[in-house]
Protein backbone atom coordinates (compact mmCIF):
# COMPACT_ATOMS: atom_id res chain seq x y z
CA UNK A 1 0.00 0.00 0.00
CA UNK A 2 1.50 3.14 -0.93
CA UNK A 3 0.86 6.46 1.06
CA UNK A 4 0.57 10.00 -0.87
CA UNK A 5 1.97 12.84 1.24
CA UNK A 6 0.66 15.77 -0.28
CA UNK A 7 2.47 18.77 -0.59
CA UNK A 8 0.98 21.59 1.12
CA UNK A 9 1.73 18.95 4.12
CA UNK A 10 5.47 19.23 3.74
CA UNK A 11 5.71 22.54 2.94
CA UNK A 12 3.42 23.16 6.26
CA UNK A 13 6.12 20.82 8.48
CA UNK A 14 9.15 22.23 7.04
CA UNK A 15 7.61 25.30 7.54
CA UNK A 16 7.19 24.65 11.16
CA UNK A 17 10.64 23.13 11.63
CA UNK A 18 12.27 26.05 10.40
CA UNK A 19 10.88 28.01 12.92
CA UNK A 20 11.98 25.98 15.46
CA UNK A 21 14.92 26.37 14.26
CA UNK A 22 14.83 30.15 13.83
CA UNK A 23 13.37 30.46 17.55
CA UNK A 24 16.41 28.30 19.13
CA UNK A 25 18.89 30.21 17.60
CA UNK A 26 17.44 33.70 18.74
CA UNK A 27 17.28 32.21 21.78
CA UNK A 28 20.79 31.04 21.98
CA UNK A 29 22.15 34.80 20.68
CA UNK A 30 19.88 36.37 22.89
CA UNK A 31 21.53 34.49 25.90
CA UNK A 32 24.89 35.37 24.12
CA UNK A 33 24.13 38.61 23.94
CA UNK A 34 23.27 38.89 27.42
CA UNK A 35 26.23 36.56 28.83
CA UNK A 36 28.56 39.06 26.80
CA UNK A 37 26.93 42.55 27.95
CA UNK A 38 27.22 41.00 31.60
CA UNK A 39 30.88 40.04 31.59
CA UNK A 40 31.91 43.36 29.21
CA UNK A 41 31.32 45.94 32.34
CA UNK A 42 30.10 46.03 35.90
CA UNK A 43 27.13 48.41 36.72
CA UNK A 44 27.74 51.00 38.77
CA UNK A 45 27.51 49.71 41.73
CA UNK A 46 29.90 47.41 43.71
CA UNK A 47 27.94 44.51 42.86
CA UNK A 48 27.50 42.72 39.10
CA UNK A 49 24.94 40.41 39.48
CA UNK A 50 24.66 39.45 36.33
CA UNK A 51 28.38 38.92 35.61
CA UNK A 52 29.47 34.90 35.35
CA UNK A 53 32.51 35.74 37.73
CA UNK A 54 34.03 32.98 40.29
CA UNK A 55 32.39 32.76 42.99
CA UNK A 56 33.28 35.92 45.26
CA UNK A 57 32.16 39.64 45.63
CA UNK A 58 32.51 43.44 43.89
CA UNK A 59 33.84 45.73 46.24
CA UNK A 60 34.44 49.16 46.55
CA UNK A 61 37.82 50.52 46.17
CA UNK A 62 39.50 50.51 49.76
CA UNK A 63 37.09 48.04 50.62
CA UNK A 64 39.18 45.19 53.11
CA UNK A 65 40.08 41.66 51.47
CA UNK A 66 38.65 38.81 53.29
CA UNK A 67 41.22 36.53 54.80
CA UNK A 68 42.63 34.22 52.04
CA UNK A 69 40.92 36.01 49.78
CA UNK A 70 42.61 38.12 46.58
CA UNK A 71 41.51 40.45 44.18
CA UNK A 72 41.19 39.16 40.44
CA UNK A 73 39.25 42.05 38.83
CA UNK A 74 39.18 46.01 38.11
CA UNK A 75 36.60 47.80 36.99
CA UNK A 76 37.20 52.04 36.99
CA UNK A 77 33.80 52.73 36.69
CA UNK A 78 32.39 50.65 39.82
CA UNK A 79 31.26 52.04 42.53
CA UNK A 80 29.51 55.02 40.54
CA UNK A 81 32.96 56.01 39.58
CA UNK A 82 35.03 55.38 42.30
CA UNK A 83 36.51 52.25 40.93
CA UNK A 84 35.28 48.45 42.05
CA UNK A 85 37.42 45.44 42.34
CA UNK A 86 36.55 41.59 42.52
CA UNK A 87 37.32 39.41 45.52
CA UNK A 88 37.70 36.25 45.47
CA UNK A 89 38.90 32.96 47.50
CA UNK A 90 42.75 32.29 46.34
CA UNK A 91 43.61 29.09 44.55
CA UNK A 92 46.56 27.96 42.94
CA UNK A 93 47.49 29.51 39.87
CA UNK A 94 45.61 32.47 39.87
CA UNK A 95 46.28 35.78 38.92
CA UNK A 96 45.37 38.91 40.79
CA UNK A 97 45.56 42.64 40.81
CA UNK A 98 48.97 44.70 41.54
CA UNK A 99 47.96 45.44 45.61
CA UNK A 100 46.36 42.42 46.19
CA UNK A 101 47.03 40.30 48.93
CA UNK A 102 49.46 37.66 49.04
CA UNK A 103 47.85 34.71 51.15
CA UNK A 104 50.59 32.88 53.48
CA UNK A 105 52.36 29.70 51.62
CA UNK A 106 51.79 31.73 48.25
CA UNK A 107 54.08 33.43 45.96
CA UNK A 108 54.18 35.75 43.07
CA UNK A 109 55.53 33.77 39.88
CA UNK A 110 55.02 35.80 36.68
CA UNK A 111 54.27 39.16 36.31
CA UNK A 112 51.78 41.28 33.14
CA UNK A 113 52.13 44.76 32.75
CA UNK A 114 48.76 45.36 31.26
CA UNK A 115 46.75 42.59 33.84
CA UNK A 116 43.41 43.56 35.27
CA UNK A 117 42.42 46.52 33.33
CA UNK A 118 45.51 47.90 32.85
CA UNK A 119 46.26 48.10 36.48
CA UNK A 120 48.90 45.25 36.28
CA UNK A 121 48.21 41.54 36.94
CA UNK A 122 50.43 38.58 39.68
CA UNK A 123 50.57 34.86 38.99
CA UNK A 124 50.08 33.21 42.50
CA UNK A 125 50.91 29.95 43.06
CA UNK A 126 51.41 27.87 46.56
CA UNK A 127 54.99 27.67 47.25
CA UNK A 128 56.88 24.34 46.46
CA UNK A 129 61.13 23.76 46.00
CA UNK A 130 62.87 24.91 43.36
CA UNK A 131 60.66 27.90 42.05
CA UNK A 132 61.35 31.31 40.39
CA UNK A 133 59.51 34.44 42.55
CA UNK A 134 59.04 37.31 41.11
CA UNK A 135 61.13 40.43 42.51
CA UNK A 136 58.49 41.56 45.82
CA UNK A 137 57.48 38.51 46.38
CA UNK A 138 57.05 36.92 49.86
CA UNK A 139 59.47 34.66 51.19
CA UNK A 140 57.55 31.49 52.97
CA UNK A 141 58.93 30.43 56.30
CA UNK A 142 61.68 27.72 55.80
CA UNK A 143 62.72 29.12 52.41
CA UNK A 144 65.65 31.15 51.39
CA UNK A 145 67.02 32.64 47.61
CA UNK A 146 69.44 31.41 46.20
CA UNK A 147 69.62 32.67 42.78
CA UNK A 148 68.80 35.56 40.94
CA UNK A 149 68.03 36.56 37.25
CA UNK A 150 67.35 40.60 36.42
CA UNK A 151 65.27 39.14 33.55
CA UNK A 152 63.09 37.44 34.94
CA UNK A 153 59.67 38.21 35.91
CA UNK A 154 59.25 40.35 32.07
CA UNK A 155 61.94 42.34 33.51
CA UNK A 156 61.22 43.10 36.98
CA UNK A 157 63.68 40.35 38.20
CA UNK A 158 63.21 37.09 39.54
CA UNK A 159 64.36 35.23 42.39
CA UNK A 160 64.82 31.26 43.24
CA UNK A 161 63.39 29.76 46.59
CA UNK A 162 64.59 26.91 48.05
CA UNK A 163 64.07 25.28 50.90
CA UNK A 164 67.11 25.87 53.68
CA UNK A 165 69.42 23.27 54.29
CA UNK A 166 72.54 23.00 55.94
CA UNK A 167 75.66 24.43 53.62
CA UNK A 168 73.51 26.23 50.63
CA UNK A 169 73.89 30.13 50.00
CA UNK A 170 71.25 31.90 50.46
CA UNK A 171 71.18 35.79 48.50
CA UNK A 172 71.55 39.31 50.12
CA UNK A 173 68.69 40.13 51.64
CA UNK A 174 67.38 36.67 52.01
CA UNK A 175 66.03 35.94 55.59
CA UNK A 176 67.93 33.64 58.15
CA UNK A 177 65.76 30.92 59.44
CA UNK A 178 65.30 30.01 63.04
CA UNK A 179 68.55 27.38 63.78
CA UNK A 180 70.75 28.76 61.53
CA UNK A 181 73.33 31.54 60.73
CA UNK A 182 75.44 32.78 58.11
CA UNK A 183 78.96 31.72 57.81
CA UNK A 184 80.90 33.12 54.77
CA UNK A 185 79.96 36.08 52.37
CA UNK A 186 80.84 35.82 48.35
CA UNK A 187 79.96 39.05 46.41
CA UNK A 188 79.73 37.23 43.06
CA UNK A 189 77.08 34.90 43.97
CA UNK A 190 73.05 35.38 43.31
CA UNK A 191 74.28 37.52 39.60
CA UNK A 192 76.95 40.01 41.79
CA UNK A 193 74.06 40.35 44.19
CA UNK A 194 76.19 38.73 46.55
CA UNK A 195 75.45 35.43 48.97
CA UNK A 196 75.88 34.25 52.07
CA UNK A 197 76.84 30.52 53.55
CA UNK A 198 74.00 29.24 55.60
CA UNK A 199 75.10 26.42 58.84
CA UNK A 200 73.21 25.77 61.60
CA UNK A 201 73.17 26.89 65.05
Amino acid sequence: MRIRISRPWIAGRTKAVRGRIAATAAAVALLAVAVLAGAAAPAGAATAGALRWPAGQWSCSGAPVPAGWVITGHNAGGCNGAGSWYQQPVQDGIWTCSGSPVVPGYVITNYDRSGCDGVGGWYHQIVHNGMWTCSGSPIVAGYVMTRHTIAGCNGIGSWLHEQIRPGIWACSGSPIPPGYRITVFSSYACDFVGAWQMART
